[in-house]
């Protein structure tokens, strides 16, 4: 599988190992950057990058790490297509996948320990999507990803008709 992976300055020393142990699992890896941890950059430029290979075709899943790994994942959802999942855990990681049909995953260099993060990159990468009772969900993220409208939920106050 090939993999975009980027970060900023705080996430490289984490970005460094993810990008050491899926190449040893045998994956294909294309590193976005940055290259170091002593300069600081801007996470959204890490986040849009990973996010446009993934949704270009250039890579089928994404890592991002940024500090908290909450920054570059907004930024990386920012791209149409792009299902960008923070996680921390195992757990986390599966459900992503098995749920929301996550395709970029985000994790914290300040806040995952190395050995966690090593693990959520296994399961995201050897979980599938269940679609099923999942796939409505996604549908709806899709149909304002294409026409910037969503239906309401059930009994939710509208732009035309606010609720008394």
């Amino acid at each position: 599988m090939r993999i975009a992976v980027g970060s900023d300055h705080a996430g490289y020393a984490l970005k460094s190992a993810l990008i050491e142990h899926v190449e040893d699992a045998g994956h294909q890896v294309i590193d976005l950057g940055t290259d170091s941890s002593e300069v600081s950059v801007d996470y959204p430029l890490y986040g849009l990058a990973v996010g446009r290979a993934v949704a270009e075709g250039r890579a089928e899943r994404g890592i991002c790490v940024c500090g908290t790994g909450i920054g570059i994942g907004i930024a990386a959802n920012k791209v149409d297509g792009i299902r960008a999942a923070l996680v921390h855990d195992v757990t986390t990681a599966g459900l992503s996948r098995r749920h929301n049909d996550a395709n970029v995953i985000c994790l914290g260099g300040r806040t995952t320990g190395a050995a966690e993060a090593l693990d959520a990159v296994d399961a995201f990468f050897s979980t599938e999507y269940e679609g099923g009772r999942h796939q409505h969900r996604l549908d709806e993220i899709s149909e304002y990803e294409s026409t910037g409208h969503a239906h309401p939920p059930p009994g939710a106050a509208t732009d035309d008709h606010e609720r008394q």
